[in-house]
């Protein structure tokens, strides 16, 4: 469903140069399955998740997405992809029900098909009690909830979420980790990105550990428990990007 080969993203800085953003970065996601990117911050995963929705395009390297290339046939891709980062935004006039009626229009969606897509949504993700009340008045939960309503209102058959639990509370977070462990159990291909290593465990089939912009380990969870000698993955992620003194650069 996503191949991703050697995707380089480099930017020039007037100042330090040539940045390599995402280096030859390289993995598969089979359909139906949770894939997770975990890396701290700055260590590439907005950037290879951005070149995979067609917002940023490759230096080098390519990917496909259901079968379409992401440089030549980027709105295939788009219309088959729901992107959710942490740093979305919501328009605070409108209600969380116009919000979704809105991005449906702009996926070609019927007033009927909304309609059903968005009670389908506000139940899983229990957001009745705000539904009709303006975004500019939400708390931080209640946003992400939104968000990522906006985001599936189309029933794209690949998510990819961007830290999506950052800055929630648990409760909230629980809510949005079930959704996507939902998410994979009606065939849905996610890539999950965090720095949450509780969530990897919990969500994962497969786990990616990027930082400098590579890929440095991939593997399940019980493989790279296996491969680390460690059953802790706080501990095989430090030892996989090079030990405490790597991390601190």
């Amino acid at each position: 469903m996503i191949e991703a080969r050697s995707l380089t993203k480099t930017f020039r800085d007037k100042k330090r140069g040539e940045i390599h953003a995402a280096e030859n970065v390289s993995f598969r996601v089979a359909p139906g399955q949770i894939y997770g990117l975990l890396g701290a911050n700055g260590a590439g995963k907005t950037t290879t998740l951005r070149m995979l929705a067609t917002l940023l395009q490759p230096t080098a390297g390519g990917a496909t997405v259901a079968g379409f290339d992401v440089a030549t046939q980027p709105e295939q891709v788009r219309a088959q992809v729901g992107f959710l980062a942490a740093s979305t935004a919501l328009y605070g006039r409108l209600t969380a029900r116009e919000t979704l009626a809105y991005f449906g229009k702009l996926n070609g969606l019927t007033d009927a098909v909304i309609r059903a897509r968005t009670q389908r949504l506000a139940d899983e993700l229990d957001m009745h009690e705000f539904l009709d009340r303006r975004c500019d008045k939400f708390s931080t939960g209640m946003k992400q909830k939104t968000s990522i309503a906006r985001t599936l209102i189309h029933d794209p058959a690949v998510m990819i979420f961007d830290e999506p639990t950052l800055g929630l509370d648990i409760m909230a977070a629980r809510t949005i980790v079930r959704f996507v462990r939902d998410c994979r159990a009606r065939g849905k291909t996610v890539i999950y990105s965090t720095h949450i290593m509780s969530e990897v465990e919990k969500l994962c089939d497969t786990i990616g550990i990027i930082h400098g912009g590579k890929l440095l380990a991939e593997g399940t969870l019980d493989s790279l428990r296996t491969r680390y000698g460690q059953p802790d993955m706080e501990e095989i992620f430090v030892q996989a990007v090079g030990g405490d003194a790597a991390l601190a650069k």
